[in-house]
């Protein structure tokens, strides 16, 4: 016969009934030149950003029409569905980022990137903890994970 403590049955149910928090971020982009976001989900709320083209956000709460984002410096604001789109990207955070030509720190040099470029997500799956991008010139490379956001 197996002996659980009371501490051990009521740690086992609270497991049980905790919903479980493993879903994946989601990410969108920016879909048009310039996109509003608001403090509450209306259009006659207060307008608190302007986001350009293809800036990532992160999907917090989905209410259909309006979408409750969180951009990279960590803001909390509404913004109209309509105005994103699937398309991934990121945002640089480090300074002087590289983009390599392949997925490895000794592959060539083919960009330095400054903090707050934007970059598409050439390929979503994770190559040694690079990321395969695309930078708005054309230049395709690898670069670290850890030097963007945007990316779950």
């Amino acid at each position: 016969m197996l002996n659980y403590s009371t501490k051990s049955v009521i740690a086992l149910i609270a497991l049980m009934l905790v919903p479980t928090l493993a879903a994946a971020l989601e990410f969108k982009s920016v879909a048009v030149p310039k996109a509003v976001l608001y403090d509450a989900p209306s259009a006659s709320a207060k307008k608190v950003l302007l986001l350009s083209q293809s800036y990532p956000v992160e999907i917090i709460v989905n209410l259909g029409d309006w979408l409750k984002v969180r951009d990279a410096q960590g803001g909390i604001s509404w913004i109209e569905a309509k105005q994103l789109s699937g398309k991934r990207t990121v945002l640089v955070t480090a300074v002087n980022a590289e983009i390599r030509s392949d997925a490895a720190a000794t592959s060539s040099l083919l960009a330095t990137l400054e903090k707050d470029v934007v970059l598409e997500v050439a390929d979503p799956k994770l190559s040694n903890g690079w990321l395969k991008v695309k930078h708005r010139d054309g230049v395709t490379g690898f670069i670290l994970i850890s030097s963007v956001w945007g990316f779950n």
